[in-house]
């Protein structure tokens, strides 16, 4: 493919945040506001705000530090605040908040609630966690936990990716009698549908109206409408609509061009067009069709490929005197791409069209035109391309990297692809830019080649960059995991696994088994049981050779899990291994868990199989644990199991010997009821014992027994 373009006004720097959205994000409710310079005369709080910020921010926490920032005191509520929202490490940000209380400074709820918030967008989660509940002891009580304080730390999850742990919040918080508002139902909403958990999203909204009485809001509405539209059921999404009325609540601009969006999106784009003639003809300043409206619609019609109907529409915009911004002419230059038009490309951006529109061309732009030749293998125009973004000054964020990417991955081209990564890196790329977020799927071809060739790690590193801008993929989560476990590295799989889980992924039963076996070769019994357990969450029953591995392995490392394996197969009917069953039971027995030894060898004979009963009882008659050899002896008799003669009569001996005579007389006079037959050497010691002890009547019973014998 061969095409080049002349762009006009190219600017010395290109330093522009691009939304790929034809929608703004939503704004988080009741995030904190960054103040600006302070004014009417109050210049020095400002400055002193900075000195103690800077000062925090350059030197370690230490008895020097606090000195110094000792003698800038007293701290007033706005000087607090600005140092706070200056500081750059969360954790350190929580050192300054604990010694401005120690040093006096009065903290409120607002305080309290500024500090959860910078750790929330920190990610230091458990962090924020621990503080959030430390809040009434670290104020006596005087500032109680509110749903505003748990909003902040569910949309923290939220936006963390761990929408798991922001419905867990939600728990506690009720578990607490703290009643959840409007906005924190708003707020998990958000996570939710982000998710496409619709049907989850619509038993919360049931919970706001019959559980807690509370009224739904615009936000409300719109999140549902556009979680609707973004799951293609556009019925629901004008059901919800219409429910708007039933609580007096005025749609807006943003609910009407959510329900063009989707339209356009379920390829309804004619019945999306007749909305927004509809839209004019209420001839209501507030809900006039704006530049977000027509481009939706625009994209409706490149994505059905009716280019001149886009055309026409960018025409009617200028007629209109809604002006095209850059979402506008990307998405119409990523039509032309798709539907193989580039020739009009120069029209698109002004040259032979309209001439008043002025367009400058910015990172989507030149990442559309990648992709292009990309997909058409051009992997050295896009590869100028790529280069002329540098000379430029236009900034690269990962979709420019990933796009190029993989295409050299598809190509073979690895050792480019692998520099292009090291360079992403380098440059910090994720980390910098904010305003546009990374796609974790894109990255999957490069981690695929990294984790085959034994640099794992390096595609580990990538992952949590990705996991930090709250960013996360089922396939890649699988090949680093797999990755991990080719390259022996089974430790770091495992924690890798931990984390796929708590952001609800669902590994592959080859995974669970792959890192299971790699765990136990390499002597990390304790994870391989984790591993086990989690799989089984997952809704897998594991290989009944699997089971047995772990346990041999945990017995091993005389590990008290070995218990709790031994009867989670019991639950869940896998044949044990008897002599690994035996094993489990002189472990407790060993470590004097005489209780759970017992339950579990009843356990064990309650579901029809059996233990190396003269291995156990030989153990413990050595250990001199002989009640708890006569207590399983009894257990086996009065339960008709088969028991050999000479085992019993073993613990009899040994029973005598050790003067338990009472003991002996009641095994003695057990195995006479069951009718058992034999020779008992140890009788004489009995019968003699017993007189000693005053038991007569037993001594007798035994004499006669003898002389019948």
């Amino acid at each position: 493919m061969n095409f080049s373009l002349k762009l006009k006004s190219w600017p010395s720097i290109f330093n522009f945040s691009y939304c790929t959205s034809a929608f703004p994000s939503t704004p988080h409710c009741g995030a904190v506001a960054e103040t600006g310079i302070v004014k009417n005369g109050n210049l020095d709080i400002n400055k002193k705000a900075k000195i103690i910020a800077n000062l925090i921010n350059r030197k370690p926490w230490s008895a020097a530090l606090e000195s110094s920032l000792s003698t800038l005191l007293p701290l007033s509520q706005t000087t607090f605040f600005q140092i706070m929202r200056r500081m750059q490490k969360p954790l350190k940000t929580l050192r300054f908040f604990s010694w401005a209380k120690d040093s006096g400074f009065s903290h409120n709820h607002h305080s309290y609630f500024l500090m959860l918030e910078i750790l929330g967008r920190g990610r230091n989660l458990n962090t924020a966690r621990n503080f959030l509940f430390s809040i009434p002891s670290r104020t006596n009580n005087k500032i109680q936990l509110t749903d505003k304080l748990f909003n902040s730390l569910i949309r923290s999850y939220g936006n963390a990716g761990l929408f798991q742990e922001s419905m867990k919040i939600f728990s506690v918080m009720k578990s607490m009698a703290i009643s959840p508002s409007t906005v924190t139902f708003n707020s998990l909403l958000m996570i939710l549908l982000k998710r496409g958990r619709l049907g989850m999203a619509f038993q919360l909204y049931d919970e706001l109206l019959n559980t807690y009485g509370l009224k739904p809001d615009l936000c409300t509405f719109n999140l549902l409408i556009k979680g609707c539209c973004s799951n293609s059921r556009i019925d629901i999404a004008f059901r919800m609509f219409r429910e708007m009325d039933d609580y007096n609540c005025e749609p807006d601009l943003i609910t009407y061009n959510t329900l063009v969006d989707g339209l356009c999106k379920a390829g309804k784009v004619d019945v999306a067009h007749n909305v927004v003639k509809g839209m004019m003809l209420k001839k209501r300043e507030d809900l006039m069709p704006n530049v977000v409206t027509y481009t939706a619609l625009l994209r409706g019609y490149c994505v059905k490929q009716n280019i001149d109907a886009a055309f026409d529409l960018l025409r009617e915009m200028n007629d209109i005197g809604v002006q095209p911004n850059n979402v506008t002419y990307n998405t119409l230059i990523q039509g032309l791409c798709e539907s193989k038009n580039l020739g009009m490309i120069a029209e698109a951006l002004g040259e032979d069209g309209v001439k008043s529109m002025v367009f400058v061309p910015d990172t989507y732009t030149f990442n559309i035109l990648m992709n292009a030749l990309c997909s058409c293998d051009n992997l050295d125009e896009a590869s100028k391309m790529f280069e002329k973004m540098k000379e430029l000054n236009v900034a690269q964020d990962s979709a420019t990297f990933c796009t190029l990417m993989r295409a050299l991955c598809r190509n073979g081209n690895f050792a480019k692809a692998e520099q292009l990564l090291d360079e992403l890196l380098e440059e910090e790329v994720l980390s910098k830019n904010v305003n546009s977020v990374p796609l974790c799927a894109a990255f999957n071809p490069i981690f695929e080649h990294l984790c085959s060739n034994g640099k794992t790690k390096k595609a580990d590193k990538v992952l949590r960059k990705l996991m930090k801008r709250g960013v996360q993929d089922r396939v890649a989560f699988e090949t680093l995991i797999t990755g991990h476990c080719k390259d022996g590295t089974f430790v770091d799989a495992h924690k890798l696994l931990v984390l796929m889980l708590r952001r609800d992924f669902k590994p592959s039963m080859h995974t669970y088994h792959s890192l299971i076996d790699g765990l136990l070769l390499n002597e990390k019994p304790h994870l391989a049981y984790d591993s086990l357990i989690k799989m089984m969450r997952s809704d897998y029953l594991p290989r009944a050779s699997t089971f047995h591995r772990v346990l041999a392995e945990l017995i091993r490392s005389s590990s008290c899990k070995s218990a709790e394996l031994m009867m989670l197969m019991l639950d869940k009917d896998i044949r044990p291994n008897m002599d690994l069953s035996t094993d489990v039971v002189v472990y407790l027995y060993h470590s004097r868990s005489r209780k759970e030894a017992f339950q579990l060898v009843q356990s064990i004979y309650a579901k029809g199989y059996m233990i190396n009963m003269d291995k156990l009882v030989s153990f413990l008659c050595k250990e001199k644990k002989l009640p708890q050899a006569y207590e399983l002896l009894v257990f086996l008799l009065t339960n008709d199991e088969n028991i050999e003669v000479s085992l019993c009569d073993f613990v009899l001996t040994h029973l005598c010997e050790a003067k338990l005579f009472a003991e002996a007389f009641n095994l003695y006079y057990e195995l006479l009821e069951m009718d058992t037959r034999g020779t008992f050497k140890s009788l004489g010691d009995l019968k003699t014992g017993l007189e000693s002890t005053g038991k007569l009547k037993q001594a007798e019973f035994v004499a006669k027994r003898m002389l019948s014998k």
